[in-house]
């Protein structure tokens, strides 16, 4: 079986050739009466079909290679577009970037010590340890003990220092132990992180005032974090009718998910490491 496009081809090729021979026969110069008339009277529709076929497989054939055209070009503008929206993207990432570290820097700018912006690489995927892993180590001054800050409190401190890298331990671990005090009343407690992302605010007394909404801040008594830096805010007490302390859960200022960069303190001493020594 042939395909239409095939036989409407060899049709026009068959009218053109029966057309050239009627009127190399039929024609001659100075006669265009009698016979010839007659000839050339049958022969001219064919002449009009086979000039209408002739332009249209002209015009098919010219609509072909514009389309070619047209989709190569369209393909081409894809394809621009695409790197387009991607620069823009790339663009839209260091924006925001620029305004994080900004927000680092000037929080810097207001801090008494010296501190490193560090970039967070890496997380620990256990849900019972809360680390992070951060870019610089060792050769950057980092070392175990240092204290972990957002311009929104304290993230942590360092665990574990290598050459270029080192692990930080986030306040929302269950190990992880802050000297800190109530803001508004001074009532000191203990900062203990919690399973489900917050922290206790351990050994408040019962008779101190403590009300939810209450800031929490260190009190620099453990001599690794600063006085007075953030670290949440009460979002719930819990008093009973028995015991000397209160129950005080705190909700961290940090957004320990959001987690990108970070300030390591640098002025306060690290502690040695067992690998040091």
């Amino acid at each position: 079986m042939f395909s239409k496009k095939i036989v409407m081809i060899v049709g026009v090729i068959v009218l053109i050739a029966v057309n050239l021979i009627v009127l190399s026969v039929t024609s001659r110069r100075y006669h265009t009466h009698g016979p010839g008339q007659s000839a050339i009277f049958f022969i001219a529709p064919f002449q009009k079909i086979t000039t209408s076929s002739i332009s249209f497989i002209r015009d098919v054939w010219s609509d072909y290679f514009c389309l070619v055209a047209v989709k190569q070009e369209n393909d081409n503008l894809k394809k621009a577009l695409d790197r387009a929206i991607e620069k823009n993207n790339q663009f839209n990432e260091i924006e925001i970037f620029n305004l994080r570290l900004r927000k680092l820097l000037n929080f810097r700018k207001n801090m008494a010590g010296q501190a490193l912006v560090a970039e967070v690489i890496g997380k620990d995927p256990s849900p019972w340890f809360k680390t992070i892993i951060i870019d610089k180590g060792k050769s950057d001054g980092v070392g175990k003990g240092l204290p972990v800050l957002m311009p929104e409190g304290i993230v942590g401190q360092v665990i574990y220092a290598s050459l270029h890298s080192s692990k930080v331990l986030l306040v929302v671990d269950q190990i992880s132990a802050i000297d800190a005090l109530v803001q508004r009343t001074r009532a000191r407690g203990i900062i203990k992180g919690g399973s489900t992302g917050q922290c206790f605010f351990m050994y408040a007394l019962r008779k101190h005032d403590i009300r939810v909404g209450d800031t929490i801040v260190s009190s620099g008594l453990d001599t690794v974090f600063p006085k007075g830096l953030r670290i949440g805010k009460v979002s719930e007490v819990i008093k009973s009718n028995f015991g000397i302390f209160q129950e005080v859960i705190v909700t961290p200022y940090v957004d320990f998910e959001k987690l990108e960069e970070v300030l390591v303190v640098l002025n306060t001493k690290p502690i040695s490491d067992v690998s040091d020594q």
